[in-house]
């Protein structure tokens, strides 16, 4: 493995925690939201990752698979298939006829969980790249 494959899968760690980070962002953003355009209320959101082979080789070129390496992707973003929440609320424009609106299934604590789980898998893949980068930096010191 070289200092561009190890920075690649870094990449590819920044690209999905982006991702889970942007899911996080949105589901925050529609806590409240009790009617989509589907019908009903807003369903939490969530990205499943899956390890995917990694390729080396140039641009353009016919990529080498190299067996060990792995790059990590989101494979897909599913719905939270969790009940909403049932609220009083009579005043509700989408209230039943007893007073309670459904909302959406996402709970503020988890997302913070998520949010700052994220950041710890983004920051370590910065420091990851950043390690990468120093040493092929010093490696070229050594020849000169």
């Amino acid at each position: 493995m070289d200092f561009l494959n190890s920075m690649d899968i870094s990449q590819s760690g920044l690209t999905s925690q982006r991702q889970r980070m942007n899911m996080t962002a949105m589901n925050l953003s529609h806590m409240n939201t009790t009617r989509t355009p589907d019908g009903g209320p807003y369903r939490r959101k969530v990205p499943i990752f899956e390890t995917a082979p990694y390729f080396s080789g140039p641009k353009g070129a016919r990529p080498r698979l190299d067996g060990e390496l792995k790059d990590v992707q989101v494979r897909e973003i599913m719905e939270d298939r969790r009940d909403f929440k049932l609220v009083f609320d009579p005043s509700h424009p989408e209230a039943d006829e007893f007073g309670y609106a459904l909302y959406p299934n996402v709970n503020v604590v988890q997302e913070m969980v998520d949010m700052i789980s994220s950041k710890g898998s983004y920051e370590a893949n910065i420091t990851a790249a950043t390690a990468a980068q120093n040493m092929a930096l010093k490696s070229l010191d050594l020849l000169r």
